[in-house]
């Protein structure tokens, strides 16, 4: 009998775990499920017999080598920070691993280890990235194989609010880590546009945003998601004079959003003292950026507000990630949405042809949101995959691989995940 671990019971598990409780009564796999709180894990798997429940603190060393010794597959859906850890332990104790984060130098160094020991460790297997890859290099090399070149690849994906309930200004409600909301674009982007090489700094990010029509949906706008250019040799597309890949919101969210950035509110290096400060004491910075477009917005968020700041709080960070949690939170019976949509320009025969792709997918509601349904459904399927024999790649990978793709979407499929396309000469 096959065993999987997954380690991180969280805001995002539901659908994955849903989907291996099933998996382990049907297909006879033994799934263990380690979360720092034991009552998280019990309640998601509604006290089910078919999965084992261990309270495991991460940082302890020899229960983690302990609880990682029992199984075959670890899906780890820790803190990104944290997965370097769950992964020195895999390699020493030759356990395949799958995580849904970005593939990262910690990572990176275990290549060498993981090759050797025949495992198979399988990064950005969730969303965005994740079906993204997928759903691209399907796209990609069926154009290829065809005989196609492609001159311009953007990528675009967000996660919004269903428009059923879209009842603030923002148009945005918090399905997915608060803290990566707030944080989101620090770094900058790096993209390439029409054969030029753009850096696109944080306070330029959301400045200007761009629009597009996303099918059945109307306008949104989207804003450069990190370095782009990275994947360009992953994807194989290096001669293409664009190439770009992109964080949708909704038009209004940016004007907001830019001017909480242009106030410097999303600082989480600056420790502040938040002993009798208030909401428009610490967001006066603000006022420079207010505009009529974003006024409502602003004062919505609470930034104007005479209460006292969390006395928790240590920089302007976790202030504004307070606010974002409590005014921006998906209520009980509210669907969040996922909207993904790539657009691909290509020459063939001679011809100039163009090719979108959607995807547009909602929760069930604010427990089995559909962030938790395509971020956690490909860590599953890939886990299944892996167990049945049908990916036997080993070595550090992202799903880029026709092994990957074509199995992990004929299931999500399955599941409902499914992309609509349609082509223009």
């Amino acid at each position: 009998m096959k065993t999987i671990l997954l380690i991180g019971a969280g805001k995002s598990a539901a659908v994955l775990i849903d989907y291996l409780v099933q998996g382990a009564t049907q297909q006879q796999w033994h799934l263990i499920i380690a979360d720092a709180s034991k009552a998280t894990i019990l309640d998601k798997i509604n006290h089910s017999t078919a999965a084992e429940a261990i309270a495991l603190d991460i940082t302890d060393a020899a229960s983690r080598s302990a609880t990682i010794s029992r199984a075959d597959i670890v899906i780890s859906l820790l803190p990104p920070a944290l997965h370097f850890l769950a992964a020195k332990d895999c390699i020493q104790l030759q356990k395949h691993l799958l995580t849904a984060s970005y593939l990262d130098d910690n990572m990176k160094s275990l290549k060498q280890e993981i090759e050797n020991r025949q495992l198979l460790f399988l990064c950005e297997m969730g969303l965005d990235p994740g079906i993204d890859h997928m759903s691209a290099m399907q796209l990609v090399d069926g154009i290829k194989k065809k005989g196609g070149k492609i001159t311009s690849f953007k990528s675009h994906c967000g996660g919004l609010v269903a428009p059923e309930n879209d009842d603030n200004p923002w148009h945005y409600k918090i399905s997915w880590n608060p803290r990566n909301v707030v944080l989101a674009g620090k770094a900058g982007a790096e993209y390439k546009w029409q054969n030029k090489i753009i850096h696109t700094t944080y306070a330029e990010l959301f400045s200007s945003c761009t629009e597009v029509i996303a099918e059945g949906l109307g306008t949104l706008a989207y804003y450069p998601n990190r370095n782009s250019l990275g994947y360009m040799p992953l994807y194989g597309l290096e001669d293409a004079a664009t190439f770009i890949r992109t964080t949708l919101r909704h038009p209004a969210y940016c004007k907001g959003w830019n001017a909480i950035v242009q106030a410097g509110l999303t600082d989480d290096t600056v420790l502040i003292d938040a002993s009798g400060l208030t909401y428009s004491q610490w967001a006066a910075p603000v006022a420079a950026y207010i505009q009529p477009g974003n006024k409502e917005m602003l004062h919505y968020l609470g930034l104007m507000d005479d209460t006292p700041v969390p006395a928790r709080a240590k920089t302007s960070a976790d202030i504004l990630q307070h606010l974002l949690e409590t005014r921006l939170q998906m209520q009980p019976n509210d669907k969040d949405m996922i909207v993904m949509l790539h657009e691909i320009e290509y020459s063939i025969d001679g011809k100039n042809k163009k090719m979108k792709s959607s995807l547009v997918v909602k929760g069930e509601d604010s427990l089995r949101t559909a962030m938790a349904k395509t971020v956690g459904l490909p860590l599953g399927i890939a886990a299944k995959c892996i167990i049945d024999g049908t990916i036997m790649l080993r070595g550090l990978q992202v799903p880029v691989l026709k092994e990957i793709y074509d199995p992990v979407l004929q299931d999500l499929a399955r599941q409902g995940i499914v992309f609509n396309e349609h082509g223009t000469a």
